[in-house]
C-alpha cells in the first residue's frame, strides 16, 4: 500500500535530498508506516531519518548540512506546535539564504470515521488552527498546502526549485492528516520524477552598461575597496574575488561576514568589523558592495566620502525583505556574485594589465594595501600575546583563547589545521573569532548569517553529516560559542544527536557569565547612564555565580568529554586534549573557557 507519505519520501530522494531531520507527532502515522515498508522491502529507507528531540536543533542541523553540501535537506515537524518549535532557526535560514525544505503535518479537518486520518485524539482539536503556515510565511520563499498524493511529488519539486533559486532560502509545505494518509495507486507511485526538468533560476549577470561603468571606475580609482560578507556562501566566488583583488590591487574588507569570502592570508584582505568603525571608508573613492547585508552603520559615524562612487552587486540589492535598508549608490545591480566577478575579471584580464591602468597607480595602491594589512596583522598578533587581563588576574583574554585554540588545532589534527570546519556563533566576539582563527579555505568557517541564537550546536551535527555526503574529509568540526548561545542551542538535544549519529564535534565556550549583547546595547544608548556601572547580575543579564557546568550538560546528554578552564596557563593543554578526544576517540568535547565577566 502506498500513501501520500510514500510519494513525499520518494520525491525527496529523487530530488537529491539524502537526510530528513525530524520530530514526529500524531500527524505522521503514514510516514512511520511508510518507513517500515521501505525497510522491509529494501532493507533501508530512501531518505536517512535523523531523529531530533527539538525542532530548533533540527532546522539548525539542516542549515549546517546545506551550508556544507550546497544542497537542501528536509525538516519534518508536527502541526502548529512543531512549526513554532522551529523557533529562531526560521529567521536564520531566511536571512542566511539557506535552501531547506520544511514539511509540517496539520491537524485533521474532520471527525468523520469514513475518512482515513480523521480526528481521533484529543490534541487534534487544539492543534487545528486557522492559518498554520502564517506562523512562518514571512520568512519563507514559498508556502503551499499539499492536497493530494497524486501531485505531491510535483509540489516538492516546485518548492525545491524556488528554494534553490536566488536569493535562496527556506520553503514550507504542509498537509492535513487525511491527505498524508490518502492511498495512491501503484502507477502514481511508480512515476519517475525528473529533477533535471525543474532547474533553479540561474542568477543574472551585470548588464553591459553596468559592467563597463564599474570597470572604468575601478581602473581610474586611487583607492578602490570591495566590501563583502556573504559572497563566500558560494565557495566558487572565493578564488574569483582573490583574482580580481590581485589583478587591480583592490583592498577587501569584510562587514558582518557569514562565510569565508577571501583567504585570511590574502595580502589584500585588510580588515573586518561587525558594526564597528571602518576607517577605510574615509579613503576609498570607489566602493563595490558585494553581497552584503550591512556594509556600514551610518549612526556610528561610518560614512563614505561624499564623492565616492558606490556600486552594489547582490541577488537582492534593495533588501526587499527588510523594513528599512538603504545605501546611497551610483548603481544597484541585481546579479549573482559568481557571474559578476567572472565578468569583471574577463573585462580586465588582459596580457598586460598596465595597458588599462598606469603601473605607478597599481604600485601606489598595493603599497597602501600592504601597509594597512601589516598594521592590522601586527595589532592582532600583539593582542594575542597578552595572556591575561591587567591587575594580576589569571583569566585569559579572548584573543589568547582563540590563538591557543588555533594552535591546538594545528598541533592535534592530521592536516595541521587545514581541514577544519569552524562554526562561529561567538556573537559579541564574532570579529575576534574571524581574526584569530584565520579561516583560509572556501567554506572553512560558517555562521548562521543571522541573529537568532542557538544555531551552532545543531549546525555542527548537520555539518558533520553533510561532510560525509559531500566527501569534504574534515579532520575536525569545531564550534565557538558564547555561554548564552550554548543554552539557546538546546544542548541536551544536540549532544544526544551527536552521540546517536556518531557526529562528534568540539565546542569551545567563551564564558563571560551572561548575555553581553543586551548590556552592550544599553551602553550604546546610555554610555554614562545609571546602568553603566552595574554588574550583569544587577542588570538581569548575568548567569553567575551559580552558572551551570556547561560541559557536564554535554557529558550527561551525549557522553562528551568536558572541562572548565579558568587560568590562562592551563588553557593550551586542555584545548589540545579536547581536540585529541574528538579526533582520535571520536566523541564530542566541550571546553568551558572563563573570560572577563560582564
Amino acid at each position: 500500500m502506498y500513501t501520500t507519505a510514500s510519494i513525499l519520501f520518494k520525491a525527496f530522494a529523487e530530488a537529491g535530498i539524502t537526510h530528513a531531520f525530524v520530530n514526529w507527532g500524531n500527524d505522521h502515522p503514514a510516514f512511520l508506516e511508510e518507513l517500515e515498508r521501505e525497510r522491509i522491502e529494501s532493507g533501508k529507507t530512501v531518505v536517512e531519518i535523523i531523529t531530533c528531540p527539538h525542532e530548533m536543533v533540527a532546522l539548525s542541523a539542516a542549515q549546517g548540512y546545506a551550508q556544507v553540501t550546497g544542497k537542501p535537506a528536509a525538516v519534518i515537524v508536527h502541526v502548529d506546535v512543531g512549526t513554532q518549535g522551529l523557533a529562531g532557526a526560521v529567521h536564520n535560514v531566511d536571512r542566511g539564504r539557506t535552501p531547506v525544505l520544511i514539511f509540517a503535518g496539520a491537524a485533521p479537518q474532520s471527525s468523520d470515521r469514513r475518512l482515513k486520518g480523521t480526528k481521533n485524539e484529543w490534541p487534534m482539536w487544539l492543534q487545528d488552527v486557522p492559518d498554520q503556515p502564517s506562523i512562518v510565511r514571512q520568512y519563507m520563499r514559498y508556502t503551499a498546502q499539499i492536497q493530494s498524493g497524486k501531485n505531491a511529488g510535483q509540489m516538492v519539486l516546485r518548492a525545491l526549485q524556488i528554494a534553490k533559486s536566488q536569493p535562496q532560502g527556506p520553503v514550507y509545505l504542509w498537509a492535513r492528516r487525511e491527505t498524508t494518509e490518502e492511498e495512491v495507486e501503484p502507477s502514481i507511485f511508480d512515476e519517475k520524477l525528473d529533477i533535471t526538468k525543474w532547474p533553479p533560476v540561474k542568477g543574472p549577470g551585470l548588464s553591459p552598461a553596468a559592467l563597463s561603468t564599474i570597470v572604468d571606475a575601478l581602473l581610474q580609482a586611487r583607492f578602490p575597496l570591495i566590501i563583502t560578507a556573504n559572497s563566500g556562501r558560494n565557495p566558487k566566488t572565493v578564488p574569483l574575488l582573490s583574482t580580481l583583488s590581485t589583478l587591480l590591487a583592490i583592498g577587501v574588507f569584510a562587514s558582518c561576514p557569514s562565510a569565508v569570502c577571501i583567504p585570511w592570508t590574502h595580502p589584500n584582505y585588510i580588515g573586518l568589523s561587525f558594526g564597528g568603525r571602518n576607517d577605510l571608508l574615509n579613503h576609498a573613492d570607489v566602493i563595490v558592495i558585494l553581497d552584503v547585508d550591512i556594509p556600514w552603520i551610518d549612526s556610528l559615524g561610518n560614512k563614505p566620502q561624499d564623492d565616492a562612487r558606490i556600486f552594489v552587486i547582490d541577488a537582492d540589492p534593495l533588501k526587499t525583505t527588510m523594513g528599512w535598508s538603504h545605501v546611497d549608490a551610483d548603481l544597484l545591480c541585481k546579479a549573482d556574485p559568481e557571474v559578476a566577478l567572472s565578468q569583471l575579471i574577463q573585462a580586465i584580464d588582459v596580457p598586460d594589465v598596465t595597458s588599462l591602468v598606469p603601473p605607478e597607480r597599481l604600485v601606489e595602491r598595493q603599497t597602501r594595501i600592504s601597509n594597512l594589512r601589516s598594521a592590522w596583522v601586527e595589532s592582532l598578533e600583539g593582542a594575542e600575546r597578552v595572556k591575561t587581563l591587567e591587575g594580576g588576574q589569571t583569566t585569559p583574554t579572548v584573543p589568547f583563547v582563540l590563538a591557543s585554540l588555533r594552535n591546538a588545532v594545528i598541533t592535534q589534527t592530521p592536516s595541521k589545521g587545514e581541514k577544519v570546519l569552524w562554526i562561529n556563533e561567538s556573537i559579541s566576539n564574532y570579529p575576534l573569532a574571524w581574526s584569530y582563527l584565520r579561516p583560509e579555505q572556501p567554506g572553512s568557517m560558517i555562521a548562521s548569517g543571522a541573529s537568532s541564537l542557538g544555531y551552532a550546536l545543531g549546525a555542527a551535527v548537520g555539518a558533520y553529516l553533510g561532510n560525509i555526503v559531500a566527501q569534504k574529509e574534515h579532520d575536525l568540526i569545531a564550534a565557538v560559542v558564547g555561554d548564552g548561545v550554548f543554552l539557546f542551542g538546546v544542548p541536551a538535544s544536540a549532544y544526544w544527536m551527536a552521540r546517536r549519529y556518531n557526529t562528534p564535534f568540539l565546542t569551545v565556550i567563551l564564558n563571560n557569565g551572561g548575555w553581553f549583547s543586551p548590556k552592550s546595547s544599553m551602553m550604546g544608548m546610555y554610555p554614562d547612564g545609571l546602568g553603566s556601572t552595574a554588574s550583569g547580575q544587577q542588570l538581569t543579564v548575568g548567569f553567575g555565580p551559580e552558572m551551570p557546568d556547561y560541559s557536564q550538560v554535554a557529558a550527561a546528554a551525549g557522553g562528551a568529554w568536558g572541562k572548565r578552564v579558568e587560568r590562562a596557563d592551563d588553557l593550551q593543554n586542555v584545548l589540545e586534549e579536547a581536540v585529541r578526544v574528538v579526533v582520535q576517540e571520536k566523541r564530542s568535547a566541550v571546553v568551558d573557557c572563563i573570560i572577563q565577566s560582564i
